[in-house]
């Protein structure tokens, strides 16, 4: 039994514990980037037979109407690699598209993921159905390239991201899934800025975690997700609502579920974990579909498409969940009725129904409506008293006329 140790140790907290290695030299050295889940799992592991709650609020059948569920679209996964012997991924990954940039020689397999988190994260974005299990990708049909750029060490760096995503591109992925981040600003003339932009002129859309540093509260950019063009991930909980962990920030373009998420491990079955790590392959499932039905969007169509059609509690874009909990169904299904977004920055507008133009009503009462209430039914009772009264007096009056004369 292996311990996906990942980032954090099994009783450790939700945050992923980031060790920056030291690069001799006189060059500054590249950032190294650490894996945003916490690695809570060992594997192999048991199926687990339900459907777990992430899936539960998708009604699958309807997010794939008129989809081919991903076929013909390849998703890179740069992270720890990805294993074929899980049953539910091993007819998904293309090995032969993979590389591996952590090992050198004979020894290099894009498949030989010694942490799991690779896995982790293709499976939400193409594990196949299996009978006995209710977990499956949102694009089942899509197509994995693994690309292990990373480790358990965090060995994998800005530079080696570069050198993995333009090894995407070349394989011709139609959608990148980036589960790490550096907080260490990069500009915009970086090596993984610069790969980034080629990655998107290429029409590649490039999926990217916001990061697990989110418990104090401060806003701050990660990277890759905040260079412009990336969609960036943050985490939600079972109640649409940041999971304290996520990190906050004007560059989180939506949320999706990152608590307690099943997915495929290493030697086959399935565990928990947490972390926007589990969130970003959510939504890239979500763009692989998209990607399969509008091969003529560009990048910033798909992304404004599933910004748009989120599910949003405010009028607007805020820093913990941006434009709101991502809608699979709505965006996928709802862009075969609308016109191809033109911007990569979502309309406001369309953030919030309007109100339903119904009549006001109140229910209460003013105190002059009451009095003037309360004097109404004095009034009515005084009324039937009196005819009360009247009436028994009347009453009266013809017994006491029948007792004295009985012939009347």
């Amino acid at each position: 039994m292996r311990s996906a140790v990942g980032v954090l140790p099994a009783k450790a907290t939700l945050l992923t514990a980031a060790v920056l290695l030291t690069t001799l030299g006189t060059a500054p050295p590249a950032p190294a980037l650490h894996l945003d889940g916490s690695g809570e799992c060992t594997f192999p592991a048991k199926t687990v037979k339900g459907t777990p709650w992430s899936l539960q609020r998708v009604l699958l059948d309807e997010l794939w109407r008129g989809t081919d569920k991903g076929k013909g679209v390849r998703v890179a996964v740069i992270d720890t690699g990805v294993d074929t012997k899980n049953p539910q991924l091993a007819p998904a990954v293309d090995k032969g598209l993979g590389r591996d940039f952590l090992t050198r020689g004979k020894g290099a397999d894009p498949t030989d993921d010694q942490v799991g988190h690779g896995t982790k994260v293709a499976g939400i974005i193409a594990a196949r159905p299996r009978a006995g299990t209710g977990f499956v990708g949102l694009a089942p049909n899509a197509t994995i390239i693994p690309i292990r750029q990373n480790d358990a060490q965090n060995s994998g760096d800005s530079d080696s991201m570069a050198k993995a995503i333009d090894h995407a591109v070349a394989k011709g992925a139609g959608v990148i899934n980036i589960s790490q981040d550096t907080t260490k600003p990069l500009s915009g003339t970086s090596a993984l800025a610069e790969a980034v932009h080629r990655a998107l002129a290429h029409g590649v859309v490039v999926v990217a975690s916001a990061g697990n540093d989110g418990l104090d509260g401060k806003v701050k950019n990660t990277y890759p997700a905040a260079f412009p063009g990336v969609l960036a991930v943050a985490s939600s909980d079972r109640n649409n609502e940041r999971a304290p962990f996520s990190q906050a920030g004007s560059f989180v373009g939506v949320a999706a579920p990152g608590v307690d998420i099943l997915s495929t491990v290493p030697g086959g079955g399935q565990c928990t974990d947490n972390g926007t790590s589990f969130s970003a392959p959510f939504v890239a499932g979500v763009a692989a579909l998209l990607k399969e039905k509008h091969r003529d969007w560009s990048p910033a169509q798909i992304v404004t498409r599933i910004e748009q059609t989120a599910e949003r509690s405010v009028n607007g874009h805020d820093n913990f969940v941006g434009w709101g909990v991502v809608d699979p169904v709505r965006a996928v299904q709802d862009s075969d009725l609308a016109v191809a977004p033109a911007s990569p920055t979502p309309d406001p507008g369309l953030s919030k129904a309007p109100m339903p133009d119904v009549a006001p009503f109140s229910l209460a009462e003013s105190p002059e409506e009451r009095d003037r209430r309360y004097g109404t039914y004095a009034l009515g009772i005084a009324v039937v008293l009196v005819a009360v009264i009247a009436g028994t007096a009347i009453v009266t009056r013809d017994l006491r006329r029948r007792r004295k004369d009985p012939a009347a």
